[in-house]
């Protein structure tokens, strides 16, 4: 029987569809020997323009597709979690129950969060099997991956990494299943980094953070070399699942039917894609 990959995305933009699309060329020439069983999105037509876009794309390509607005369920006990962590902790759970009925008649091995933008709630952790990108290496630092850089760079750190990790209910603290890492240390980024210490004589980290956000030069590579990484790790973790290499059984992850307490290091065959 093929592998069954559930997936769930709230579909905001090119990056969500570019992932779908990567994973379904990855399966029809065979590298994931899987199919998508379903497709949950967050979102519903007419909504925005780029979920429009995926919804589309989602039914284009004949898959099942399962959409229940976010922003539509009980808009004012939403609206009122946001200064309240209670009441957003149990919208959050009416509304994965709603998920998981809509979700009866649908299985899957193991399910995607591929751009999913909203945090899963205990209930649904513990029901379904939930995978996530998290974009550091498994020692790395935890957070939104704009976090996640501007401690590397505060830490002066050597190497990087981005990782596939279970979906528990402590939020990027679930076990590690894959993993590749990267040198943040070379000829090319050595300069960026020698920049960056001349800026740091008159200026403070936050205060550099402050100005320059996102157009930081030392920033933006090191947020390059986790992106082009990113899919390829989705790509070869789905594979070596689909092939039995790796499970996961009362939320362990197994190699050879045993638990195992170490991810699984993905780096030369990311390199090797990279290369190609």
């Amino acid at each position: 029987m093929l592998y069954q990959i559930g997936w769930f995305s709230t579909g905001r933009g090119p990056g969500s569809r570019n992932l779908l699309k990567t994973i379904l060329e990855n399966i029809a020439s065979g590298i994931i020997n899987a199919k998508i069983s379903f497709v949950f999105c967050s979102r519903e037509e007419g909504e925005a323009e780029g979920s429009d876009l995926y919804l589309k794309m989602v039914k284009d390509q004949g898959l099942n597709l399962i959409s229940f607005s976010s922003r539509k369920f009980k808009p004012e006990m939403r609206k009122q979690g946001k200064d309240d962590p209670n009441i957003m902790r149990q919208w959050r759970i009416e509304y994965d129950r709603k998920i998981m009925s809509l979700l009866n008649h649908h299985s899957a091995d193991v399910n995607v969060l591929a751009g999913y933008m909203l945090i899963v709630g205990d209930e649904m952790c513990e029901k379904y099997n939930l995978i996530n990108l998290h974009p550091a290496a498994p020692d790395g630092p935890a957070g939104t991956w704009q976090e996640v850089i501007w401690r590397l760079i505060e830490d002066r750190a050597n190497q990087s990494g981005v990782m596939i990790h279970l979906v528990t209910n402590e939020l990027d603290k679930g076990p590690r299943i894959t993993y590749c890492t990267f040198p943040l240390k070379d000829p090319f980024i050595d300069p960026l980094w020698e920049k960056h210490e001349q800026k740091l004589k008159s200026k403070s980290l936050n205060q550099i953070i402050k100005e320059e956000r996102k157009n930081n030069a030392l920033f933006k590579e090191i947020r390059k070399m986790g992106v082009i990484r990113e899919l390829p790790l989705v790509v070869q973790t789905l594979k070596i699942f689909s092939e039995g290499k790796i499970g996961i059984k009362d939320k362990h992850i197994i190699v050879n039917d045993r638990i195992q307490h170490q991810p699984y290091c993905l780096t030369e065959q990311i390199e090797a894609f990279i290369k190609d």
